[in-house]
């Protein structure tokens, strides 16, 4: 198991410290100490490679150890049935563990067609489904396995390439931003025309509890479909069924927010990723293609152990921000707000009451995001309908702990795919709704672009 840190006691135990080295009387809503508590009760004290894998402070001896026992399930490695343990892996999947894609409990790296890869491909067809969600494509479905167990034949690889696009800014500057092409090699039988084609990156499992006690009403009060402030921000919510519930339901998670709850999405994972089937997906991802094992062992997962990986992910803590007293840092916060980056990264949300679980109860948050679909134009672009989000549309994601990716993974990797390296890079490929924020970040000086990394770093 892992060692817990420092959690949000220590820090409550220096408040009266803190607020006496403020510059200047603040409120506790404006001072140095929220500004640092990302996740508000939810926030854990740690900036090394762990800083992602921390529960949440104050819980129950109930509640900490089903947080436990989801920390082992995500850890363990599925093998091919029949087995003792961790048994019912694929016959066709992308993955054979949680922590083999979410690496430190964060985001994954840009590979395909190895079982250490982070990166998965969405397929569809034109047209929707029963519930306006995309058309499983015959023969492959919702998402492109690549490995298969032993004597079965994965679905196809994935080969990935990289172009060259040079970016030059009005002070000369020349930038080398990637753009990646996705192929799909050896396919086990031909793809019919038009399919539709979306790689994506495994996103971060911390916060997502905070994310998902955000009350609707805030999310759709962020909501400016028609831009009747004519600034150029249209966010929309994006609507997807949930099977749990059998009703559509507002979607929080997934790159087009196209799942709905915590639950639904772990079951998702361990159905698409693993080929583990649960009471929320009942029939394995392979069904009625020739590659399905037959056996009679379906569901695979018990209850138990998806809700102690939904209820881990849950309770994770979110990372305090850092370095929030750096003059530079101050700086570039200004300039992300100045070049209009709020309007779709809300720096400041309040989460709903809930009795059960105070940690995520009115908390006072900072995960920079709104949680609704915004255009980000054809160069992110993936053509691909999910619910009622379009080819060029994504969720915002959430910023908090954007900056410790380069401990948590390595070599850190940004947007959707990882096609971009740093943090510059990932700027500008924003066109859509956020050109205009891309181009008024072109035109600050190299000092002022530095400074407002610098600042996304510190997040």
């Amino acid at each position: 198991m892992q060692i817990r840190k420092i959690y949000i006691m220590a820090a409550l135990l220096t408040l009266p410290f803190m607020v006496m080295m403020c510059s200047k009387p603040a409120t506790f809503e404006d001072s140095e100490y929220d500004i640092r508590l990302s996740g508000g009760a939810a926030t854990a004290f740690d900036e090394t490679s762990k800083a992602f894998g921390h529960m949440m402070d104050g819980m129950n001896a109930n509640d900490q150890h089903a947080h436990e026992l989801g920390d082992h399930a995500v850890e363990q490695t599925f093998v091919t049935a029949p087995a003792p343990i961790n048994s019912g892996l694929g016959p066709i999947f992308n993955n054979v563990s949680c922590v083999s894609c979410h690496h430190n409990d964060g985001k994954g790296n840009p590979t395909t067609g190895l079982v250490s890869s982070s990166m998965l491909v969405r397929l569809s067809m034109p047209g929707t489904d029963e519930h306006g969600g995309p058309l499983p494509v015959p023969g492959f479905g919702l998402q492109l396995q690549d490995v298969a167990i032993f004597g079965k034949q994965p679905e196809a690889k994935v080969g990935t390439t990289y172009t060259d696009q040079p970016f030059t800014y009005p002070d000369g500057t020349i930038v080398t931003l990637r753009k990646p092409w996705y192929t799909i090699l050896n396919p086990y039988i031909p793809l019919p025309a038009g399919v539709f084609m979306s790689a994506r990156m495994a996103p971060p499992f911390f916060g997502l509890g905070l994310l998902q006690n955000i009350p609707e009403s805030t999310v759709l009060g962020f909501a400016d479909e028609g831009d009747a402030d004519g600034d150029g921000i249209s966010g929309r919510p994006n609507y997807t069924w949930d099977p749990v519930n059998k009703k559509m339901m507002l979607g929080r998670f997934g790159m087009k927010a196209n799942t709905a709850t915590i639950l639904t999405q772990v079951a998702a994972a361990y159905q698409q990723d693993m080929g583990i089937t649960s009471t929320v997906f009942p029939q394995e991802s392979s069904f009625g293609q020739p590659p399905a094992d037959g056996l009679k062992d379906d569901p695979e997962l018990p209850d138990s152990i998806l809700n102690a990986t939904a209820f881990y992910i849950q309770s994770l803590a979110v990372p305090a921000r850092r370095s929030v007293t750096d003059p530079q840092v101050q700086q570039g916060e200004k300039l992300f707000a100045q070049t209009g980056c709020t309007s779709c990264h809300k720096p400041t949300v309040q989460t709903g009451v809930d009795v059960r679980f105070k940690q995520l109860s009115n908390q006072r948050i900072h995960p920079y995001t709104d949680l609704l679909l915004h255009d980000l134009g054809p160069d992110l672009g993936d053509g691909r309908q999910d619910y009622t989000a379009n080819g060029n549309e994504w969720k915002t994601p959430a910023l908090w702990g954007i900056g410790l990716f380069e401990k948590t993974n390595g070599t850190p990797f940004y947007l959707h795919d990882g096609r971009a390296r740093t943090l510059e890079e990932a700027i500008l490929w924003h066109g859509g709704e956020a050109l205009k924020s891309r181009q008024q970040f072109a035109s600050l000086s190299k000092t002022e672009r530095d400074a407002l990394v610098r600042f996304l770093k510190s997040i």
